[in-house]
């Protein structure tokens, strides 16, 4: 009984920032507050970041130095504490913080701010803080912006690997930039998630071979996803990621040997698709050797014309290139005869379409 007469002095006293009335409030029943709920997640990557909290709106009241006094640890919005939550380990503003959920609290300055990530959650505003609780505190330099009537928290500046979280009220904005390393946190996953239902299957090992590969990690690791891969089902994909990942480790032999044999096994589109990445990656030469192996396949499909256009295109021969390309968007489905006759018209306009 005595908590809840403290908590009804307290809420009567106007100690809770953000709550302008007592009216419709309850800390047992689940009735509306004056400070609504809001919960956003941010995605990096695989990882989850959320910020849950009630949103106090200013109402004409000075909240920063008036209501919430400078130097005293606030909640960082209304009601329960405010709770941050990553899936994973991140750094905040450089510093290291464990993969939990966290007590958000700041402490309010003219010039600086301190953002607190506290071990405890579960708190009633900030009423029962403790600093030996703290995972991480920082300091950071708050921003002057236009009155924001309601408390937010932003996800800003969304790159590959980090956010910057922006809290704003009043006329004050605090940023804090998460950054989460997304390649070993997804290397990390992959090794779980391959000991599930898609171990059986050969497109899991393959993706997460490349994804290896692709973002500079183990190539040893790749080359035994690729193999996997190929052990449940032998295609021309998973044998020109073998080849990759011989590449990457030095057996160029190896490397070759695994190409010929994904080039063997692809059907014409795929090994054209192949080349022209080859090409892509200014590997000229290798990508019209393939363009003579896959003529070889069929000579008369579309896909043939169509690198027969583009070794022309390497010689100079434009009306040889011309004439081929018009083969091949004659042959070619419904769905690409208008990419091919662009490609004619580049190709009367003297345009390398090999580039």
């Amino acid at each position: 009984m005595r908590r809840y007469i403290v908590f009804a002095v307290l809420l009567v006293a106007g100690l809770f920032v953000g709550v302008a009335s007592a009216e419709a409030q309850s800390a047992i029943l689940n009735l509306p507050r004056a400070s609504q709920h809001a919960r956003f997640t941010q995605r990096i990557g695989i990882t989850d970041i959320t910020i849950d909290y009630s949103r106090p709106l200013v109402r004409s009241r000075k909240i920063f130095g008036g209501l919430q006094a400078y130097g005293q640890v606030w909640r960082a919005g209304a009601n329960e504490n405010t709770i941050f939550e990553v899936s994973d380990p991140v750094t905040i503003d450089g510093q290291p913080l464990p993969k939990g959920a966290y007590g958000l609290h700041m402490i309010p300055g003219e010039t600086s701010w301190v953002v607190i990530f506290s071990k405890t959650s579960t708190s009633w505003g900030s009423f029962t803080y403790d600093k030996s609780e703290d995972a991480l505190r920082l300091t950071v330099t708050p921003q002057t912006i236009e009155n924001h009537e309601a408390l937010s928290y932003d996800f800003d500046e969304p790159e590959p690997n980090s956010i910057v979280i922006t809290m704003r009220w009043e006329k004050v904005a605090v940023p804090f930039i998460v950054e989460v390393n997304t390649p070993e946190i997804v290397e990390q996953s992959l090794r779980k998630q391959l000991r599930g239902r898609a171990q059986f299957e050969w497109s899991p090992w393959m993706e997460a071979a490349n994804y290896l590969l692709t973002n500079k990690l183990s190539a040893e690791e790749a080359l035994k996803y690729a193999d996997t891969s190929i052990g449940n089902e032998d295609r021309f994909e998973n044998e020109i990621t073998k080849s990759r990942a011989l590449t990457e480790l030095g057996r160029k032999d190896e490397a070759l040997a695994a190409r010929d044999k994904a080039i063997s096994m692809g059907t014409q589109l795929q090994v054209q698709v192949f080349a022209r990445g080859l090409q892509a990656d200014g590997r000229q030469d290798e990508a019209l050797e393939l363009f003579r192996v896959n003529i070889k396949k069929d000579p008369t499909s579309w896909v043939a014309h169509n690198n027969a256009a583009r070794l022309a295109v390497a010689k100079g021969d434009f009306d040889t290139a011309v004439k081929e390309m018009k083969l091949a968007a004659a042959l070619a489905p419904e769905n690409l005869k208008a990419a091919h006759a662009d490609l004619v018209r580049r190709l009367q306009n003297h345009e390398d379409i090999n580039k």
